[in-house]
């Protein structure tokens, strides 16, 4: 199951519950900003735009899947977990007006563009180990032409504190998605939307979670995931080598991981896997 078939059942449940005459949608082209705008004055109409009719103050389900196809930001991927991370938002597929001004009075995206560019250069930081942007990359090749006209950027300070220490901006991001997921008063999130977020954080970036997410596939008996089975997955897919090598029954691991283990060496075992074991 993938992000995009969560964020479609959230807007369902927000349509299901409307009983009002629904109301006709804003286009964003509608209520663009002027292109000659500050950032500054610019954000509270790009807002605007997605905001829902109902609600002026939030960006609703609707509103943000419309706000991730004009940026280019697919829901299938990890991208808009990043953008609720970098605005701090507090629910799903919804962003308050408080949030949208605080992250991107941080940001200082002047637009859809340069929003989609934060957000994608993260992802390579973070979760695609590339090498991070220099500070003097904020121009594109073409506009370091003597005719050309410098590319607008944003403010990558945020980035650049990332970039210091990659692995702790992960982990910041990672324990954020749990909060972001876990419903309210509840002690866990469902183990669908686990593994929805497991895909498109963690296996990009340890492999070894794709076993994981086999065999959770295949158990089919693990319901629910609390913090600390949360944190302790992506310890041990960041600790333990791919072939299990180095992999510790003492190491007091939650039962779901060592079950993960007995589950792939008995794999290995019988010729199903190729991995190397002690």
């Amino acid at each position: 199951m993938g992000l995009s078939f969560i964020f479609c059942c959230i807007s369902n449940k927000r349509v299901a519950s409307d009983h009002a005459e629904p109301a006709t949608p804003k286009a964003a082209h509608a209520h663009a900003p002027d292109a000659g705008a500050s950032s500054a004055a610019r954000t509270p109409a790009l807002f605007d735009a997605y905001a829902d009719p109902d609600d002026p103050a939030v960006i609703g389900p609707e509103g943000f899947e419309r706000l991730c196809g004009d940026a280019g930001v697919s829901l299938e991927g990890a991208l808009p977990l990043i953008l609720a991370w970098q605005l701090n938002a507090k629910e799903m597929a919804k962003i308050s007006r408080d949030e949208w001004d605080a992250g991107l009075s941080d940001l200082q995206t002047p637009d859809l563009q340069m929003l989609s560019l934060a957000l994608h250069e993260l992802e390579d930081l973070l979760l695609m180990n590339k090498p991070p942007v220099k500070p003097s990359d904020g121009t594109s090749a073409a506009s370091k032409k003597k005719s050309a006209v410098p590319v607008a950027s944003y403010n990558r300070t945020k980035y650049f504190k990332y970039a210091t220490s990659v692995d702790k901006a992960f982990l910041e991001l990672y324990m954020f998605c749990f909060a972001l997921a876990k419903p309210p008063q509840a002690r866990n999130i469902d183990m669908e939307t686990a593994c929805a977020f497991w895909t498109v954080l963690v296996v990009p970036k340890y492999p070894l979670m794709s076993d994981i997410l086999e065999f959770i596939s295949e158990k089919g008996t693990y319901k629910g995931v609390n913090k600390d089975l949360w944190s302790m997955t992506l310890e041990f897919c960041m600790t333990v080598n791919a072939d299990l090598s180095n992999y510790d029954a003492d190491g007091a691991w939650p039962s779901m991981l060592d079950d993960f283990v007995a589950w792939k060496k008995s794999k290995a075992a019988s010729g199903d896997a190729p991995v190397t074991v002690d």
